[in-house]
């Protein structure tokens, strides 16, 4: 077992474990749209399945939205 740090908040796991099983076992919403940050790197979307998270990591899934204001 070990400690990540997965959006702000202390997550005891079995590790390594990879992050597109992060992904599932955070019930990440809209998984295709997401962008993640391991230890303040982005993460290319390809490397999901291969990237492994250890004790003492820091993950963050991120939703860029589009916006703007109106004239």
């Amino acid at each position: 077992m070990g400690s990540i740090l997965v959006n702000g908040k202390v997550q005891e796991m079995e590790v390594p474990i990879s992050l597109i099983d992060l992904i599932k076992n955070n019930k990440v919403e809209q998984p295709e749209m997401v962008s993640i940050q391991v230890n303040g790197e982005f993460v290319d979307r390809d490397s999901f399945e291969t990237t492994q998270i250890n004790t003492n990591d820091e993950v963050d899934f991120l939703y860029f939205m589009g916006g703007g204001s109106r004239c």
